[in-house]
Protein backbone atom coordinates (compact mmCIF):
# COMPACT_ATOMS: atom_id res chain seq x y z
CA UNK A 1 0.00 0.00 0.00
CA UNK A 2 0.86 3.63 -0.92
CA UNK A 3 0.28 6.38 1.42
CA UNK A 4 0.67 9.55 0.77
CA UNK A 5 0.26 12.53 3.64
CA UNK A 6 0.14 16.25 3.09
CA UNK A 7 1.32 17.79 6.42
CA UNK A 8 0.70 20.63 8.42
CA UNK A 9 2.05 22.86 11.30
CA UNK A 10 5.68 21.71 10.40
CA UNK A 11 8.27 22.70 7.73
CA UNK A 12 7.86 19.54 5.70
CA UNK A 13 5.26 19.66 3.26
CA UNK A 14 4.17 16.11 2.25
CA UNK A 15 5.47 12.07 3.37
CA UNK A 16 5.41 9.21 1.45
CA UNK A 17 4.83 5.97 3.02
CA UNK A 18 4.96 2.08 1.13
CA UNK A 19 3.45 -0.39 3.94
CA UNK A 20 3.12 -4.20 3.16
CA UNK A 21 0.32 -6.25 3.87
CA UNK A 22 1.85 -7.24 7.49
CA UNK A 23 2.12 -3.84 8.12
CA UNK A 24 5.86 -2.95 8.34
CA UNK A 25 6.92 0.28 6.59
CA UNK A 26 8.84 -0.47 3.56
CA UNK A 27 9.85 3.13 2.27
CA UNK A 28 9.31 6.76 3.92
CA UNK A 29 9.75 9.71 2.07
CA UNK A 30 9.67 13.45 3.74
CA UNK A 31 8.95 16.57 0.72
CA UNK A 32 10.79 19.02 2.55
CA UNK A 33 11.51 19.97 6.38
CA UNK A 34 15.27 19.27 7.70
CA UNK A 35 16.62 17.04 5.36
CA UNK A 36 18.71 15.31 7.92
CA UNK A 37 16.39 14.89 10.37
CA UNK A 38 13.56 13.62 8.08
CA UNK A 39 16.01 11.59 6.19
CA UNK A 40 16.86 10.00 9.48
CA UNK A 41 13.81 9.51 11.02
CA UNK A 42 12.33 7.87 7.60
CA UNK A 43 15.56 5.11 7.88
CA UNK A 44 14.73 4.41 11.26
CA UNK A 45 11.12 3.61 10.43
CA UNK A 46 11.76 1.21 7.58
CA UNK A 47 11.67 -1.88 8.75
CA UNK A 48 9.29 -1.07 12.03
CA UNK A 49 5.28 -1.78 11.93
CA UNK A 50 2.88 0.63 11.84
CA UNK A 51 2.07 0.56 15.64
CA UNK A 52 5.73 0.56 16.56
CA UNK A 53 6.28 3.73 15.08
CA UNK A 54 2.41 5.26 16.15
CA UNK A 55 3.68 4.54 19.83
CA UNK A 56 7.50 5.87 19.21
CA UNK A 57 6.21 8.78 17.37
CA UNK A 58 3.23 10.18 18.40
CA UNK A 59 3.48 13.58 20.56
CA UNK A 60 6.37 14.51 19.55
CA UNK A 61 6.53 18.23 19.02
CA UNK A 62 8.70 20.43 17.57
CA UNK A 63 9.82 23.63 19.79
CA UNK A 64 6.46 25.29 20.75
CA UNK A 65 4.62 23.55 17.99
CA UNK A 66 2.07 21.16 18.82
CA UNK A 67 3.30 19.06 16.19
CA UNK A 68 6.40 17.90 14.67
CA UNK A 69 7.35 15.59 11.36
CA UNK A 70 7.84 12.34 13.42
CA UNK A 71 4.19 13.43 14.78
CA UNK A 72 3.02 13.76 11.26
CA UNK A 73 4.24 10.40 10.22
CA UNK A 74 2.08 8.59 13.30
CA UNK A 75 -0.81 10.89 12.10
CA UNK A 76 0.01 9.65 8.46
CA UNK A 77 0.08 6.29 9.32
CA UNK A 78 -2.71 6.13 11.51
CA UNK A 79 -4.88 7.27 8.29
CA UNK A 80 -3.29 4.60 6.11
CA UNK A 81 -4.19 1.78 9.01
CA UNK A 82 -8.06 2.75 9.10
CA UNK A 83 -8.07 2.79 5.36
CA UNK A 84 -6.96 -0.37 4.94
Amino acid sequence: MHKTYVTSGVCSRQIDIDIDDNKVITACRFTGGCNGNTQGVAALVVGMTCEEAIERLSGIRCGMRATSCPDQLARALKEALAEQ
